[in-house]
């Protein structure tokens, strides 16, 4: 079994509330899910106006099969989302 992780921060300009930040974090948040049926959530930069971090997981039986399918994800993100993505991560922990 792997489990694939994949990091994912934006920075939203001109954004003055956390009810903006909570909007275009929920919007992206379903599209992933329903597209991908992965697990996704807001971590670390809760209260950061001008900050949003996402992680996203995912489990499958081949390594190969979950880099796809997160790097179809991020693609998906980075095409959805007009703010700008300004890091990225995937890494894949092996579990026997």
């Amino acid at each position: 079994m792997v489990i694939g992780v994949l990091s994912v921060e934006y920075r939203l300009h001109g954004n003055d509330s956390l009810k903006g930040k909570r909007r275009i974090a929920n919007s992206l948040k379903q599209k992933v899910r329903n597209q991908f049926n992965v697990s996704i959530a807001e971590v670390g930069s809760e209260d950061s106006l001008s900050t949003l971090s996402l992680k996203i997981v995912s489990v499958s039986n081949s390594e190969r099969h979950l880099q796809s399918k997160l790097t179809k994800c991020l693609s998906m993100m980075e095409a959805v989302c007009h703010e700008e993505m300004v890091y990225s991560d995937m890494e894949f922990f092996g579990v026997e």
